[in-house]
């Protein structure tokens, strides 16, 4: 990748992510978690820019662990597909094809591995659940 490619690509990832938040922030599921939680939008953004840029061009700005800032917010089941439509529809938009293609298997793969650690149980019917029955 040239550098002129790698600068179009950094900033296609901030498009994604700024584009990503700003829907999330209005969406009424999503929206209040993420208000409550963020203090500073401009740290966050590039924080979670640095993560992609890492899963995407394999760059160094980020040694986080994303599960642990998550694992205390109040996540239900039913936010994962909601995060997963909005994160899909704006990779999709912000990103070449290939690259959008790597970020949504990855953010479905977080998806899941999130959802496991979050509800590792199962209660009565068999859905997951944060507690054991």
């Amino acid at each position: 990748m040239t550098e002129a490619e790698t600068i179009e690509m950094e900033q296609a990832i901030t498009n994604l992510v700024r584009d990503f938040y700003a829907k999330a922030r209005k969406d009424p599921d999503l929206g209040p978690i993420f208000n409550a939680a963020v203090d500073d939008w401009d740290v966050h953004l590039r924080v979670v820019a640095n993560f992609w840029s890492k899963v995407l061009l394999q760059t160094d700005r980020y040694n986080g662990h994303p599960y642990v800032a998550h694992v205390k917010l109040p996540i239900e089941l039913e936010h994962f597909g909601i995060w997963l439509k909005l994160f899909t529809e704006t990779a999709n938009e912000a990103l070449p094809p290939d690259y959008a293609e790597k970020a949504i298997a990855k953010a479905h793969h977080m998806a899941e591995s999130f959802r496991a650690g979050l509800f590792p149980f199962h209660d009565q019917e068999g859905r997951p659940s944060r507690c054991p029955v």
